[in-house]
């Protein structure tokens, strides 16, 4: 009876608290297509800002070895992390590839990645979209990592860079906000981190020096 007791009073006092939410927000306006798309973009000028110095700061690596074992090592390490090729160019030192969003990242490095960079998010979004705000969450569903690396020869041995951005591949559900670009900052970190740890694996099993 106690236990009986204890999930009925569990389950009025979750019902108050739902019905507190929606007469709260019963009294708020839900934002509009213009709203969610200004807060979006405030979103993506903000990330825009992180990513670049992000890059600025990681996202460029020169190694000791020919340019033929880094363009290799690009391939095999973004192979390793999920991602498909979808265009390359060894002539060019270039090298496209692409997978289902959070990739290259798990599920649970994105969750990490999310929960991290999710309150300065909704203090950013807060002036488009008010209290919704609190309803903001990133949602990888629908998206696809993009990541481009090229080599070039340097006089200290071969230059990689890395790049990255989303696209669209499913329409957000209605009344979803419009999709980002840009990834959070501390998942770009975080896939940095992870492509050049696999990139010096690669390079310490296959290594020779130019």
């Amino acid at each position: 009876m106690a236990i009986e007791g204890y999930v009925a009073a569990r389950r009025r006092c979750v019902a108050g608290m739902c019905a507190v939410i929606a007469l709260f927000l019963a009294g708020c306006t839900f934002p509009g297509t213009d709203e969610r798309r200004a807060a979006v973009e405030a979103i993506n000028k903000a990330f825009r800002a992180d990513y670049e110095a992000i890059l600025a700061e990681n996202g460029t690596r020169v190694f000791n070895v020919t340019r033929a074992d880094a363009y290799d090592a690009v391939r095999v390490s973004m192979a390793r992390l999920g991602m498909a090729v979808e265009a390359q160019d060894p002539v060019l030192g270039y090298v496209n590839v692409y997978g289902p969003a959070p990739r290259p990242l798990n599920e649970e490095e994105w969750t990490r990645a999310a929960q991290a960079d999710l309150p300065r998010t909704r203090e950013i979004i807060g002036p488009h979209v008010g209290i919704f705000r609190h309803f903001f969450n990133f949602d990888p569903r629908g998206l696809e990592s993009v990541i481009s690396g090229t080599v070039v020869e340097v006089p200290a041995g071969t230059e990689i860079s890395f790049t990255a951005r989303m696209r669209e591949i499913a329409p957000p559900q209605s009344g979803d906000f419009p999709r980002r670009e840009y990834l959070p900052p501390t998942a770009v970190r975080m896939a940095l981190a992870k492509m050049w740890a696999e990139v010096e694996r690669e390079f310490k099993a296959t290594y020779r020096r130019p």
